[in-house]
C-alpha cells in the first residue's frame, strides 16, 4: 500500500471511529424512560446505567496504553470497535435487565479504550499536523454526539421501539470497522522497551495532574449539561421536544468550532488566551440562565456550547504536551481515566441539589463556580510543557 493511500485510510479510520465513540454513551438518555419501562429497571439500576460511561472511561482508559503496547495500536482500536458493535447490537435485543447492563458495559469498554488511543494515533501518523488531525476527529466526535441526541428518538418512533433507536448505532459501528481491519494487518506497536511510560510515572509529573484536572473539570461540566439541561429547560416552560433541541444546539455548536479550534491551538506557542476565551463563554451562558432560563435559552445554549469546546482543546493539548506516541498514550490514559472519575461528581451533585431544592438556582451557581478552578488549571496546562521533560 502506498504512503498516500495508507494516510487516507488512517484519516478515514479516525473519522469513522470517532463518530462511533459517543452514541454508545449518550443514546440511552433520550429513551431512558422507555428502556426502564421495557426492562423493568429499578432506580439503582438506572443510576448505574447512566454512570457506566464514566466507570468505563476510568477503568479502560487506564488500561488502553498497555493494550496498545502488547496487542498493537491499530488492533486495539479495532478490538474496541468490535466491543462497541457487539455490545450495542446485543443489548438492543435482550429482555433481561442484568444482561442489558452487562452488554452496555461491553460497548462502553470498547468506546473508552478506543477513545484514549485517538491522541496517540494522531501523534503516530500526523506528528507535524496534530492540530489539523485533531480537528478532523473531534468534529467527527461532535457529529456523533449530536446525531445520537437528535436521531435516537426519531429512529425509535420509526421502528416502533426503543430497541431500534439503540440498535441502529451498531450498524454505523460495523461500517467503521472496515478501515480498521485493513490497518490491523500491518499494525504499529507503541514502544515496549524499558523507556515506556507507566501510569505511575505520569502521576509524578505536574503536567499529568494538570491535564487530568483540566479534563475532569471540563467533563464534569459537559456531563452535567448533557445529563440535566433538558430537564432544566422543561422546568422553565419548554416542551420535551424543544428542550431536547436546545441541548442539541449545545452539542451542535461544537461541530464547526471543532474544525477550527484544534488547528488554531496547535499553531500557538502558548494556549492560555485561547483556553480562557472559550471558558468565559461558560460564565456568560450560565449567567444568562440565572437571569432568565426561558427567554435567554437560545443565546445561552450557544454560549454554553462554545464553552464545551474546551474538550477538543484538551485533546489537542494531550498531543502537544508529549514528545512521542508512547508519551501521548500514557498521558491520554492518565488524563482520561482520572478525569472521568472526577467528572462523575458533576451530574451527581447537580441531580442531588436539584432533587433537594426543586430549583435550578443553586445547581447553576455551582456549575458557574466550578468554572473558576477550570480556568486555573487551564492557565497552567496552556503553557508549554512536556511529559517526558518532567520525568527526567
Amino acid at each position: 500500500m502506498s504512503a498516500a493511500r495508507r494516510t487516507a485510510l488512517v484519516l478515514v479510520g479516525l473519522v469513522v471511529l470517532s463518530f462511533n465513540l459517543r452514541p454508545a454513551a449518550v443514546s440511552v438518555g433520550p429513551v431512558l424512560a422507555e428502556v426502564r419501562d421495557g426492562l423493568g429497571l429499578s432506580g439503582p439500576e438506572a443510576g448505574l446505567l447512566t454512570s457506566l460511561p464514566v466507570l468505563a472511561f476510568a477503568v479502560f482508559g487506564a488500561l488502553a496504553p498497555t493494550f496498545a503496547r502488547v496487542v498493537g495500536l491499530h488492533r486495539t482500536a479495532a478490538a474496541g470497535l468490535v466491543a462497541v458493535v457487539l455490545g450495542l447490537a446485543s443489548r438492543a435485543g435482550v429482555h433481561d435487565d442484568i444482561a442489558f447492563l452487562a452488554l452496555s458495559a461491553l460497548a462502553l469498554s470498547g468506546m473508552a479504550t478506543a477513545n484514549v488511543l485517538l491522541p496517540s494515533l494522531v501523534k503516530l501518523h500526523f506528528p507535524d499536523r496534530i492540530g489539523w488531525a485533531t480537528a478532523i476527529y473531534t468534529t467527527a466526535l461532535a457529529t456523533g454526539l449530536t446525531s445520537a441526541f437528535l436521531l435516537t428518538v426519531p429512529v425509535s418512533r420509526a421502528t416502533g421501539s426503543w430497541r431500534g433507536g439503540l440498535g441502529v448505532w451498531a450498524l454505523t459501528g460495523l461500517l467503521a470497522l472496515i478501515p480498521w481491519v485493513a490497518l490491523s494487518t500491518h499494525d504499529r506497536h507503541l514502544d515496549r522497551d524499558r523507556r515506556s511510560i507507566s501510569f505511575a510515572e505520569v502521576a509524578r509529573t505536574r503536567i499529568g495532574w494538570a491535564m487530568a484536572a483540566l479534563f475532569g473539570l471540563q467533563s464534569l461540566q459537559a456531563y452535567s449539561i448533557f445529563g440535566w439541561f433538558a430537564q432544566l429547560w422543561r422546568d422553565h416552560g419548554y416542551s420535551a421536544e424543544h428542550a431536547g433541541l436546545l441541548v442539541g444546539i449545545v452539542a451542535a455548536v461544537s461541530i464547526p468550532l471543532s474544525l477550527w479550534l484544534p488547528a488554531l491551538c496547535a499553531r500557538l506557542d502558548n494556549q492560555v488566551g485561547l483556553i480562557l476565551g472559550v471558558l468565559m463563554c461558560y460564565l456568560v451562558g450560565y449567567s444568562m440562565l440565572l437571569v432568565d432560563a426561558h427567554s435567554l435559552a437560545i443565546p445561552a445554549a450557544v454560549l454554553i456550547g462554545v464553552g464545551c469546546c474546551i474538550f477538543p482543546l484538551v485533546l489537542t493539548l494531550i498531543g502537544l504536551r508529549s514528545h512521542t506516541a508512547d508519551g501521548t498514550a500514557a498521558l491520554s490514559g492518565f488524563t482520561q481515566s482520572l478525569g472521568y472519575l472526577l467528572s462523575a461528581l458533576g451530574p451527581f451533585l447537580v441531580g442531588t441539589i436539584y432533587g433537594a431544592t426543586h430549583s435550578w438556582t443553586i445547581p447553576l451557581w455551582l456549575l458557574l463556580a466550578l468554572v473558576l478552578p477550570l480556568i486555573a488549571v487551564g492557565t497552567y496546562a496552556g503553557r508549554p510543557a512536556y511529559l517526558e521533560d518532567q520525568l527526567r
